[in-house]
């Protein structure tokens, strides 16, 4: 065993590519939104800050969701939308998307929703990750979180979790 604090080592002296810091947020209950713009997913945020500015953050979103119609989900960096596709004609900017169709209220498409983004904030101000979802195409559609089907009390539905983990990676 090594005393790593007797032997001087700190932060500033690891390797590059070790993980300096994990920051997890972990999404127990039940949300959805019928919204055609984009909106928070309740308790889908955790911040980090950073030691340095030259640190990468990974991002890593396990995301249970399902969806009646078509929905986004999208990434944010302090308010900014980061991950998402390229630009064409109308189609939406995301970072995930979904769609489910069937008898509204009664079937949903399940989705599984992974994001893993290394993210460079260049800064040692805390920086909060978080996520957000939209129906853009019709407010009769609806995104909805950690339930497998509506909300329903019945043996054949499942209350799921997700989670967002934050690493700072040295460079």
């Amino acid at each position: 065993t090594v005393n790593v604090a007797s032997r001087g080592i700190t932060k500033d002296s690891l390797p590059s590519g070790s993980i300096l810091q994990v920051v997890q947020v972990v999404k127990t209950d039940a949300w959805n939104t019928t919204s055609t713009t984009p909106v928070d997913v309740t308790g889908m945020s955790a911040s980090i800050t950073p030691t340095s500015s030259t640190s990468k953050i990974m991002v890593r979103v396990d995301l249970k969701w399902t969806i009646y119609g078509h929905g986004d989900i999208y990434l944010l960096r302090n308010g900014t939308k980061i991950y998402y596709g390229d630009a064409y004609g109308i189609q939406t900017q995301a970072s995930l998307h979904g769609y489910g169709s069937g008898s509204y209220g009664t079937d949903y498409g399940l989705c599984y929703g992974g994001i893993e983004y290394l993210d460079n904030p260049g800064t040692t101000s805390s920086v909060t990750y978080k996520l957000q979802a939209a129906v853009p195409h019709s407010s009769s559609y609806q995104v909805a979180v950690n339930y497998s089907r509506p909300n329903e009390n019945g043996a054949y539905n499942s209350r799921l979790a997700s989670t967002i983990t934050l690493y700072e990676i040295a460079q």
